[in-house]
């Protein structure tokens, strides 16, 4: 069975690639989500030098289940970042929810290569998350379209996670069920700031059913604050939902769709020795 760099892998010695701009070597993340599928470019410094985003359904709790449509887009979100750029991109790190089989890991793999895009690391979400808030203790949730990601975090590692399929998609699903809509126009109504205090109410049973998974998977540990990341944290009053539920202080990440894969161009870019070793700098 073929297997694929994680992160700690590559470390050891797994394939390493950066590329490079004329104002140094650029690092690529790309996020294959429920909801979205976003694509990161960060310098040597880890800014970001470019994000392209689409909305997708490719992927569902974790899982691809489109995997020409996946590869499509990504081909697509690659282009668009290297005519912004000026030049190629032709490695990647991508990233998986915790606990997905080995098999769905490689496909996420075989997207990125589908697309042009060498995968030269592959870590959990949550982890690539931590890259960018840097937590040193506390624990991360990562609520995306399908399912929500547990990290604990310790010392600034991730010392252990879980993932359970509750995210975004509920949202919507609830929405269109009480509303009588379809499911796009529900879609449509949920990414609305303006309808979003209308429709906490019955959104909030979703909003509590991620803080009793959070609440299971941390029991019997001491955790002094809750991170929120993804998509879906964004939806308003989602910190303060959990923040009630829980009675734990929970911080919500600005820009929350965007953690993840900047992370994941983290993720590359640590991993991975600069672009001049392997002679790429113009």
């Amino acid at each position: 069975m073929q297997s694929f760099p994680t992160a700690e892998g590559t470390r050891r010695g797994g394939r390493r690639n950066g590329r490079s701009s004329p104002d140094g070597p650029v690092w690529v993340g790309v996020d294959l989500g429920t909801a979205n599928v976003v694509l990161t470019v960060v310098d040597a410094d880890g800014r970001p030098r470019a994000i392209r985003s689409r909305a997708a359904q490719v992927v569902r709790d974790g899982l691809v289940v489109d995997f020409i449509g996946a590869a499509d887009l990504v081909r697509e979100l690659k282009a668009e970042a290297e005519a912004e750029l000026g030049l190629p991109l032709t490695a990647a790190a991508s990233g998986y929810p915790p606990g997905v089989p080995e098999a769905e890991v490689r496909a996420v793999a075989n997207v990125l290569a589908a697309a042009g895009l060498e995968c030269v690391c592959l870590i959990d979400e949550p982890t690539a998350a931590n890259l960018v808030l840097k937590i040193e203790h506390g624990a991360l949730i990562d609520v995306g379209g399908g399912t929500t990601g547990v990290a604990l975090v310790q010392d600034g590692k991730v010392v252990n996670t879980a993932d359970e399929a509750t995210g975004g998609t509920h949202f919507t699903l609830v929405i269109a069920g009480a509303l009588g809509v379809s499911y796009e126009e529900a879609e449509t109504l949920k990414l609305d700031p303006a309808r979003q205090p209308d429709l906490l109410p019955l959104v909030r049973p979703v909003m509590e059913k991620v803080a009793t998974i959070l609440a299971r998977h941390l029991s019997n540990r001491a955790v002094p604050v809750i991170h929120l990341v993804g998509g879906a944290s964004a939806f308003y009053s989602m910190d303060k939902v959990i923040e009630e539920t829980l009675g734990i202080p929970v911080h919500a990440a600005p820009q929350p769709l965007l953690v993840t894969p900047l992370g994941l161009a983290l993720a590359h870019r640590t991993t991975a020795e600069p672009a001049q070793a392997r002679g790429w700098v113009r």
